[in-house]
C-alpha cells in the first residue's frame, strides 16, 4: 500500500510539474519568442558546423567531399604531434594567453572598482563612455592605430626614445617586445568593456555593509577590500571559470594583423598555425586536428576549474 500510495504520489508531481512547465511556456511565450532568433545562431553557425569534426580523422579532400574521404583515424593528430613546430607553436599559446589572463583578468575589476568610487555621475558617465570606445574599434583599425604609434621611422613612440637620446626600435619586428604588445594592447582594448559586467554585479551590493564598514572606521580600500570584492565574489569566478576555457584562444586576429615571419618564434600559436595549414595550404585534416586538440584541452580546462569552485563552496556554472 505504502509503495502504491508512493507511486501515485511520484505520477501526480510528474504531471503537475509537466502541466506547470507548459502554463510558464504559455504565459512566457513572447519571451521565448525573443530568445528564438539566438537559439536558431547558436544551432546554425554553432552546432551544424560540427559535423566537419570528422575531417580530423579523415585525409579529406574538397573534391571527393567529407562522405567519400577515407578514414585515417588518429593519424592526422600523429602528423600534428610530430611537426617540429607544434612544441613550440603550443608553448606560445600558453604564453600570450597566460600573459592576457593574468593581467587582463583582474584589470577590469580593477578599473570597476575605480569607477565605482566615482560619486559624480555625469563626469562616470563620460569616463565609461571613453573607456568602452575601445572595444567598438576593430582590430584592422586597431592594429593600424599601433603600427603608425609604434613605427621605427616616424611612430610617436620613437619620437620620443629619440628625445631622449636612445635609438629607435623596431617594436613590432623584435622577439623581445612583441609579446608585451600583444598583451597591453589587448588588455587597453576589452579593459573597459570587461568592467560593465562588474559595475553591475557592484550594484547589487547591500548599502548597509558600508555603512556598517564605515561605523568600524574603515577606509575606502578597506571597504572595497572587505565588502565590495567578497559581494561580487560568485560573479569573479564565474568570469574565471569562463576565462580559463578560453585558455587557449590568444586572439587569432590581433596576432595575424600584427605579427610577421621575423616574430614567428614568439609569436606564432596554434590559431594562426591552423590558418596557414588549413586555408592557405588546403591542408584542411591537419588543420581540425589542431582545432580540435585545442578545444579538447579547454573543455578539460572548464570542467576542471569548475569543479575546484563548487569543492571550494562556492557557485560554479553547472
Amino acid at each position: 500500500m505504502e509503495l502504491q500510495k508512493e507511486q501515485r504520489l511520484s505520477t501526480g508531481v510528474k504531471i503537475k510539474t509537466k502541466r506547470s512547465i507548459w502554463k510558464d511556456f504559455s504565459r512566457d511565450r513572447y519571451l521565448y519568442l525573443l530568445l528564438l532568433p539566438g537559439l536558431i545562431y547558436l544551432f546554425v553557425f554553432k552546432y551544424l558546423p560540427m559535423y566537419g569534426i570528422v575531417i580530423a580523422f579523415k585525409d579529406y579532400n574538397i573534391i571527393t567531399g567529407i562522405m567519400n574521404s577515407p578514414w585515417v583515424g588518429m593519424e592526422q593528430f600523429e602528423r600534428l604531434f610530430r611537426t617540429p613546430d607544434f612544441s613550440q607553436i603550443f608553448f606560445n599559446t600558453l604564453i600570450i594567453s597566460g600573459l592576457k589572463l593574468l593581467v587582463g583578468f583582474p584589470a577590469p575589476i580593477i578599473l570597476a572598482l575605480l569607477l565605482n568610487e566615482l560619486r559624480h555621475m555625469a563626469f562616470k558617465r563620460f569616463t565609461q563612455s571613453i573607456i568602452y570606445l575601445p572595444h567598438f574599434v576593430s582590430w584592422v583599425i586597431f592594429a593600424g592605430i599601433i603600427m603608425t604609434f609604434l613605427n621605427p621611422v616616424d611612430g610617436l613612440f620613437n619620437h620620443i626614445i629619440k628625445a631622449f637620446g636612445g635609438d629607435p626600435i623596431s617594436f613590432l619586428t623584435s622577439k623581445e617586445h612583441f609579446r608585451s604588445i600583444l598583451v597591453i594592447s589587448d588588455v587597453y582594448k576589452e579593459m573597459g568593456w570587461g568592467t560593465i559586467i562588474y559595475l553591475a554585479a557592484m550594484t547589487g551590493v547591500n548599502p548597509d555593509l558600508y555603512e556598517a564598514s564605515r561605523m568600524d572606521g574603515a577606509n575606502k580600500f578597506k571597504q572595497m577590500w572587505h565588502v565590495t570584492l567578497p559581494s561580487i565574489r560568485p560573479v569573479i569566478l564565474i568570469m574565471l571559470i569562463l576565462s580559463l576555457g578560453n585558455i587557449l584562444e590568444a586572439g587569432f586576429l590581433q596576432i595575424y594583423l600584427l605579427y610577421s615571419p621575423l616574430v614567428y618564434d614568439v609569436a606564432d600559436v596554434i590559431d594562426t598555425y591552423v590558418y596557414r595549414r588549413g586555408i592557405q595550404e588546403a591542408n584542411y585534416s591537419l588543420a581540425t586536428a589542431a582545432g580540435l586538440f585545442k578545444s579538447l584541452i579547454a573543455l578539460v580546462l572548464i570542467v576542471t576549474a569548475n569543479k575546484i569552485v563548487k569543492k571550494s563552496g562556492q557557485e560554479g556554472l553547472w
